[in-house]
């Protein structure tokens, strides 16, 4: 039994281990840094939009290096532009917490009258939207982007701000996008999952080789899928002693003039029957039997796809660069080079799993959450502003009657580290 002065020792002991333990808890929760908070401006939020695929994974994490991530970031706040049948924007707010808000400026102020989140996701992906006569969907990016800057400017403060996919249809726009940011000195990101997805054999070119020519296989409709060829085939290309020296001209050609240019060397057959190699969906024969098919050795390619398309892309040093849209023949994307240096011709498969997890969209987030914890894009912005350039001009080349354009406005140059 205590006599009162071991109670008294006893108690003033334990008050100041209590006091200790406080002070410890205090000094534990200063050292933790804060949360980031997010704002995500999207077009849509339903199932399988992108919206859905990037979002959740900041609401309820993703796997990452073999153990389930969860980003240190709150999603506070979100604008969507519509709500199609399926709308999840309300649900997801509901269920995490946050607010949807009727404008992009309250959402990126959560309600006040300054800035009140430290990075933004502007998702112009999927919607109800007006094309334009070279069949772009006029997604409203290039809005959403100049939104949120209007906040930074009356603000006086910035956050890093990713962009999904092109920066917009309108080189024009885009270059004035990548302008604002250096003139306010944000860090910005943006583009695809392709050049971040896995590799089938995993492939990454020398930083500065000599690339003597490529070619990458696409599928899918145009402005869309066109445009994730186009940054997957740009991920390897720059890499090139020099790095990027811009477009000098472009060609997009259709129908039998795709096989006609193939016959008299404009492309390679070699480079292609390397990247089709890579195909792990194959069409034809192989679906009817099963039965393995040489695609451009046995000449059934012409007959598999109906709308064959090739975009011929110049580059300022020279470098010769094609994308073949295969639909019918193949159903994946993949790439081939002759790299100066090795003997045997470089190709990979961009992997892509199936819906709905969708997993590459994991390995984008976590270059977005890079970008958001370190204030520094982990690859260059002008990857994505070179490849919508690029698009553009191919179909400003289609609807020209597929004519040759020269391109001085995609003198964009860039190195990689």
């Amino acid at each position: 039994m205590f006599n009162r002065r071991e109670f008294i020792q006893t108690g003033g002991a334990a008050a100041v281990g209590g006091q200790i333990a406080l002070a410890s808890r205090t000094a534990v929760a200063a050292d933790k840094p804060a949360r980031k908070r997010l704002a995500i401006i999207s077009t849509v939020w339903r199932y399988l939009s992108h919206a859905q695929h990037i979002g959740d994974r900041f609401l309820v994490g993703y796997p990452r290096d073999g153990h389930w991530h969860q980003p240190a970031i709150d999603v506070v706040s979100l604008y969507v532009d519509q709500r199609p049948p399926g709308d999840q924007s309300g649900a997801r707010a509901r269920e995490f917490g946050f607010k949807v808000y009727p404008t992009i400026a309250a959402a990126v102020c959560c309600g006040g009258d300054q800035l009140a989140v430290d990075a933004v996701l502007i998702i112009g992906e999927h919607g109800d939207y007006e094309r334009n006569q070279k069949g772009q969907i006029l997604y409203p990016r290039f809005e959403f982007f100049e939104q949120v800057v209007d906040v930074f400017e009356q603000s006086g403060r910035t956050a890093p701000i990713f962009n999904d996919k092109h920066l917009s249809y309108s080189m024009r726009r885009a270059e004035q996008m990548v302008s604002t940011s250096r003139r306010l000195k944000f860090p910005f990101l943006a583009g695809s999952s392709l050049p971040v997805t896995w590799r089938l054999p995993e492939l990454e070119l020398p930083l500065g080789c000599d690339i003597a020519d490529a070619l990458m296989v696409g599928v899918g409709s145009s402005d869309a899928m066109d445009y994730h060829a186009l940054e997957a085939m740009q991920c390897m290309v720059e890499r090139r002693r020099g790095g990027e020296t811009g477009v000098k001209s472009v060609q997009l050609l259709e129908g039998d003039a795709v096989w006609e240019a193939g016959a008299a060397g404009r492309w390679s057959t070699r480079l292609l029957a390397a990247a089709l190699s890579r195909s792990d969906l194959v069409m034809g024969e192989t679906l009817v039997d099963a039965r393995p098919q040489d695609l451009v050795g046995s000449g059934v390619l012409p007959g598999l796809v109906k709308q064959p398309a090739a975009y011929l892309i110049e580059r300022g040093d020279g470098l010769r660069t094609t994308l073949l849209m295969l639909n019918g023949a193949v159903g994946d994307f993949t790439f081939a080079a002759r790299v100066k240096g090795f003997e045997e011709i470089q190709s990979t498969q961009f992997f892509l799993p199936p819906t709905p997890n969708v997993t590459y969209s994991a390995h984008l987030v976590g270059k977005i959450e890079e970008m958001i914890e370190t204030g520094e894009a982990p690859y260059p912005v002008e990857r994505t502003l070179i490849v919508s350039g690029i698009l553009e001009s191919c179909l400003d080349s289609k609807i020209q009657e597929n004519r040759r354009l020269d391109t001085p406005h995609l003198a964009v140059k860039y190195a990689v580290k």
